[in-house]
């Protein structure tokens, strides 16, 4: 049974930080890739970075700069730095087995989810 456990987020002011961390268990890590989505009220659920096997890791455009992942075996980390209103969102990490030529921000092609927690940055 794979299982993907995060948390981390929280409350915090514009300009603030949190990191957020995501343990998978169920699968091997060395063909597992994971990654970070959030989806505001309204909104699809849309990519924030990601973290292959192979120690790739990028930050969607949206974030870059701001927001870091970094990867140990089966545990992620998004560390998110200078905080905007508009990151108000529930973030969900993902994961999926197998690698291959495929966009690592498409929430279609990852077949397992955390539960999300939810970030709210007030002015």
């Amino acid at each position: 049974q794979v299982q993907l456990v995060e948390s981390g987020g929280g409350s915090v002011q514009s300009g603030g930080s949190l990191r957020l961390s995501c343990a998978a268990s169920g699968l091997a890590y060395w063909n597992l890739y994971m990654g970070w989505f959030r989806q505001a009220p309204g909104k699809e659920r849309e990519g924030v970075a990601y973290a292959d096997p192979d120690d790739t890791e990028r930050s969607a455009n949206s974030v870059e700069g701001r927001f870091t992942i970094s990867r140990d075996k089966n545990i992620v980390w998004l560390q998110m730095n200078t905080l905007k209103v508009e990151d108000t969102a529930m973030y969900y990490c993902s994961a999926r087995w197998g690698g291959g030529n495929w966009n690592r921000f498409d929430r279609n092609e990852y077949k397992y989810w955390g539960q999300g927690t939810q970030v709210t940055v007030s002015s």
